[in-house]
């Protein structure tokens, strides 16, 4: 047959050397690698977190943290000088003998300056005591602006009627006259609603009390901005005044 004209020897087939046997390295397949990591990790979880102490550092006194004294400057408009001479007693008794700082009303610049000294202990009194002045210059009484030092959860906003609908001429006076209603029944029943006050100037409307009730003012002077009946107006924000003062 023709396959035994050629038969081949044993000592014919190919072997593989000893140098090219050491040059190839053995690789570990992934399967493997991947389910020791698992173990190592699950090792490492089990390993209680070493609890970390919070560094306690002493109080920084007030003298270090006031550094040096600031000042702050309320411009005060042509027709607040009157009002402002009449109720300068009210408006300086709190500033100084409460906030411990300066205050003087300078001729030249027309301007409300108040200033820190030694006396002054807390570093944010300064600003307390530039929001009252700052709001007795927009138009609140000084009883309403006094709540500003006594309390901190309270804001002063202000804002345009035409930031909200741009309104000319008759359209305008009419949204401010919806506003504040006949004989200011509409601006008093938002005020006591929501628990705020409102101060129309012009066409500038400021509102002062909390972060939630000036947001409730402030969406139902939009609505009236907007055209909404006083009446819906009222129903809406008692609705809301009512959920808040059931969810606190």
């Amino acid at each position: 047959m023709d396959t035994d004209k050629n038969p081949v020897p044993d000592s014919v087939v190919p072997t593989e050397n000893k140098d090219d046997a050491d040059s190839f390295t053995k690789v570990k397949s992934k399967k493997s690698q991947k389910r020791k990591r698992e173990q190592d990790g699950a090792s490492m979880d089990t390993e209680e977190p070493v609890a970390s102490k919070r560094p306690q550092f002493p109080p920084i006194s007030a003298d270090k943290l006031r550094g040096s004294d600031e000042t702050r400057k309320i411009p005060v408009p042509a027709h607040r000088y009157t009002p402002l001479k009449d109720n300068w007693l009210k408006i300086f008794t709190p500033i100084v003998e409460n906030l411990q700082l300066q205050v003087r009303f300078n001729l030249k610049t027309r301007n409300v300056e108040i200033k820190t000294c030694k006396e002054t202990q807390d570093i944010t009194s300064l600003q307390k005591a530039a929001d009252f002045v700052k709001a007795f210059v927009l138009g609140f009484q000084v009883e309403d602006a006094l709540a500003l030092i006594r309390l901190d959860e309270l804001f002063l906003e202000s804002f345009d009627v035409t930031d909200v609908k741009p309104l000319k001429g008759d359209h305008l006076s009419r949204a401010i006259g919806r506003i504040a209603g006949k004989g200011g029944k509409t601006k008093f029943t938002i005020e006591n609603v929501t628990k705020t006050r409102i101060v129309l100037a012009d066409t500038k409307v400021h509102v002062l009390g909390s972060f939630q009730n000036i947001k409730m003012a402030r969406t139902a002077i939009c609505n009236l901005i907007l055209g909404s009946p006083p009446s819906k107006v009222y129903g809406n924000i008692r609705v809301v005044a009512s959920r808040t003062a059931e969810r606190f």
